[in-house]
């Protein structure tokens, strides 16, 4: 029988060396990672989202925030529900749509519906029937595009989206590490796919490199490997490559996250370098794909440290904790996360399984108003299999 996890050598492109199968049940702990890792990450940045630009967070945040427990004097959104996120878990019972996820749904739905070969025409048709609210920069340009008749890719060209080097396709697009898990190679290229939707050139780059990270913890752990090898599957020329060679560099002079956060910004967050010129905003592409990169180089894997930088390291926050979230929670598998994190986001009674297995959805149309978590995790991984055509020993 074909053997279908692969034990990666130290370059992607190198052969691939030793065939070692990955039991089912432990493929299904890693995908349960990938979604309650993201859900973490989303839920601890979300107080803090866009709250810090030129500076870090002054605290280290391990835990979920809201303005009961709010450190004083610190920076968070005070007028909606995300500065109140605890309370509002009170009210729902289990986790709830933002785009760090529900946009995953319905990409979920999507292949499901039209295969693992999807078109970007049939993305299109599924853009406009399920996501018409909550969307923002890239994102909500190129569905502003479609609704004049315009489909993907044209959706996400420069000449057309004013927004293509914005942070949307890497919050938009992790799922297809998880569908192809184990597979890098596969990751990376639908993960291209999804992000020229809505972005283009370098925008897609911090895409391409969380693909990679992702696909390839279903099956290694070193993650600081990981990173230095993923710089193979980062185009030239690239402002995001020329950050992550400085970072790597940096972690290797011995600084603290905070130095390495400072030099980011004074760096990255504004560029005019190599006949490239990005304008600063806090939703770039650029800043928090690097924060990201960041988080995970000083926190090693550890998680708390790597989803305490992500968040603390500002700009669009939630959204790189998310995205590094999905990447720790495959690394370590789902049964690791820490219960503080997967079970304590309410202030009340914890729960007593993760995010009460519920996730209320009310702004995708059309899709069901309220799913388990475990449904979400069975239908992925049901696709994760069809990846491998189906040839999974049973373990």
């Amino acid at each position: 029988m074909k053997t279908i996890f692969w034990l990666l050598a130290v370059s992607l492109t190198q052969t691939l060396a030793a065939a070692v199968p990955l039991p089912k049940s432990q493929l299904r702990d890693k995908i349960a990672g990938f979604w309650q890792g993201q859900l973490v990450g989303n839920f601890m940045g979300l107080p803090f989202e866009n709250s810090y630009t030129a500076e870090a967070i002054p605290f280290l945040v391990t835990e979920y925030y809201s303005w009961s427990n709010m450190p004083k004097d610190a920076r968070f959104a005070k007028g909606d529900m995300r500065g109140a996120i605890r309370e509002v878990a009170n009210t729902f019972q289990g986790s709830w749509s933002d785009d760090d996820t529900d946009i995953e749904l319905v990409t979920l739905h999507a292949v499901e519906k039209y295969g693992l070969d999807l078109s970007y025409d049939e993305i299109t048709a599924m853009w406009k029937k399920h996501i018409n609210r909550n969307i923002w920069v890239a994102n909500f340009e190129a569905r502003a595009l479609m609704e004049q008749g315009m489909a993907a890719p044209a959706t996400g060209q420069k000449e057309n989206n004013t927004h293509w080097d914005q942070i949307d396709p890497q919050l938009v697009n992790e799922i297809w590490s998880a569908i192809y898990a184990g597979q890098p190679e596969n990751a990376v290229e639908r993960a291209e796919w999804g992000a020229r939707i809505t972005s283009d050139s370098f925008g897609t780059h911090p895409t391409r490199f969380y693909a990679y990270m992702i696909s390839r913890a279903f099956v290694e752990d070193d993650v600081i490997a990981m990173v230095k090898d993923s710089l193979q599957v980062i185009p030239e020329p690239s402002p995001f490559r020329e950050g992550m060679v400085d970072l790597i560099a940096w972690k290797a002079e011995g600084i603290d996250w905070r130095e390495a956060r400072e030099r980011l910004h004074k760096n990255y967050y504004a560029y005019d370098r190599n006949g490239i010129t990005i304008k600063p905003s806090v939703t770039h592409s650029l800043c928090n794909g690097l924060a990201g990169v960041m988080a995970i180089l000083w926190g090693e894997g550890e998680i708390k440290t790597s989803l305490g930088i992500a968040v603390s390291a500002g700009y669009d926050c939630d959204n790189q904790a998310a995205t590094v979230g999905a990447l720790l929670g495959v690394l370590h598998g789902a049964a690791k996360l820490p219960r503080e994190l997967t079970c304590g986001l309410p202030t009340g009674k914890p729960w007593e399984v993760p995010f009460n297995n519920r996730y209320l959805n009310y702004t995708r149309d059309g899709l069901p108003n309220v799913f388990t978590l475990d449904d979400i995790i069975d239908r992925t991984m049901a696709l994760t299999l069809k990846a491998w055509s189906n040839d999974y020993p049973d373990q």
